[in-house]
């Protein structure tokens, strides 16, 4: 549920913690306290193992900025005993100022991934979920779990674009919601700005359509290309976005969605919503929001990262698409994207293998120069191994 109706979490949450009393705090001593700071921490990975390039997650490495460090430090000191409301409201009208909507529009949520599920289980309720052949898919696959129809799926063009006409064709009265990632999740590229605002017009006559904008800070010029005015407009159009991405924060878990008040409310009736947020997250997420310093930072180096990529992919005989994210899709020709991903796992270095029927399309991420320089370097020898797998 968005935060502008579920303050009965708070309020809930300060009636329970008030029936303890005084007296039910003041009963651990200073002696109990020193004893519990002077028990061991047990030893946590936080992050890769030391030596581990770790570029198959679409993270950004660079992150959480400085800002964004000092304010977690600052809210789990001071606000890690509460209930993290204030901050969710700082964070709702920082959105809602930045695009001019309303604090109904918005539905805040841990990381994306939420919202994008909710989406597809409340849309699956009024018919099948139609999607590109090739799209980021695992929360449009959540209501399949309860027995929905699997993804209605479009294929690609030959230059794996989304066909939005094929799209728009195939949607008839048993469509319950279009799903678009834009720009797409795996192949990195994106659609003209104008095509697919034609299309989310025409299709959203028609039913639901979800336009997932996980990227979208990754792109030149971002608001060319967002749908979040056809919201403001009424079209029936959802848009979601994450802090998980070019801000860095993907242990944090922020994200959120953005639709008419309707379309907010009956989203929302399927998950969980505010219950889900805490306040390092939140913190992180206002501080970083207007930190323009650090996106430039971070978008520089994942630019150079891909020139490094595409150079070397040149260099091996490859092919790659063009890319508007912090992830290159490579082209391994008659290779198997599944053996190069073992194969340079063996060089410690991690990336994804297959996606669907894709066998010879290989996805790495950006993240450290020094990673992506390693994952360069290894490239001959993976490829050498790859082939004596396959011919083995």
């Amino acid at each position: 549920m968005s935060y502008s109706r579920s303050r009965r979490l708070f309020i809930g949450g300060s009636v329970a913690a008030s029936a303890f009393g005084v007296s039910g705090f003041s009963t651990f001593t200073a002696a109990q306290t020193a004893g519990a700071i002077a028990s061991p921490i047990p030893a946590v990975t936080y992050g890769p193992s030391p030596g581990v390039a770790k570029l198959n997650a679409n993270e950004n490495p660079f992150g959480p900025s400085a800002k964004a460090l000092e304010a977690i430090t600052k809210a789990s000191a001071e606000g890690g005993a509460y209930y993290a409301y204030p901050a969710a409201m700082t964070l709702l009208d920082m959105i809602a100022e930045r695009h001019g909507i309303s604090r109904k529009n918005i539905s805040l949520s841990a990381g994306s991934s939420p919202i994008l599920s909710y989406t597809a289980l409340a849309a699956s309720k009024k018919g099948k979920i139609l999607g590109p052949d090739l799209f980021w898919d695992t929360t449009s696959k959540a209501p399949e779990k309860q027995g929905a129809p699997e993804i209605v799926r479009i294929p690609n063009t030959a230059e794996l674009d989304i066909d939005l006409d094929a799209m728009y064709a195939a949607i008839d009265d048993s469509t319950g919601m279009v799903h678009i990632c834009n720009p797409n999740n795996p192949t990195g590229k994106i659609l003209a700005p104008e095509k697919l605002r034609d299309f989310c017009i025409k299709a959203s006559k028609k039913t639901l359509v979800l336009v997932d904008e996980a990227y979208n800070e990754l792109i030149d010029e971002p608001p060319k290309h967002t749908m979040i005015p056809l919201v403001k407009a009424g079209h029936n159009v959802v848009v979601a976005r994450t802090f998980s991405k070019i801000y860095g924060l993907a242990g944090m878990r922020v994200g959120y969605l953005i639709a008419s008040e309707e379309n907010t409310d009956w989203i929302n009736r399927y998950g969980m919503g505010g219950y889900t947020l805490n306040q390092a997250g939140l913190a992180a997420a206002i501080a970083s929001y207007n930190d323009e310093a650090f996106l430039t930072f971070s978008k520089e180096k994942i630019y150079e990262g891909k020139a490094m990529v595409m150079d070397a992919v040149k260099a091996n005989g490859l092919t790659a698409l063009p890319s508007s994210t912090n992830f290159v899709f490579v082209n391994l020709g008659d290779g198997n994207a599944e053996y190069f991903r073992q194969v340079m796992a063996e060089e410690d270095v991690l990336i994804r293998g297959i996606y669907r029927t894709y066998t010879n399309w290989s996805r790495v991420s950006m993240g450290r120069i020094a990673d992506v320089k390693r994952y360069v370097d290894s490239m001959p020898k993976a490829l050498e191994k790859m082939y004596a797998l396959q011919n083995s």
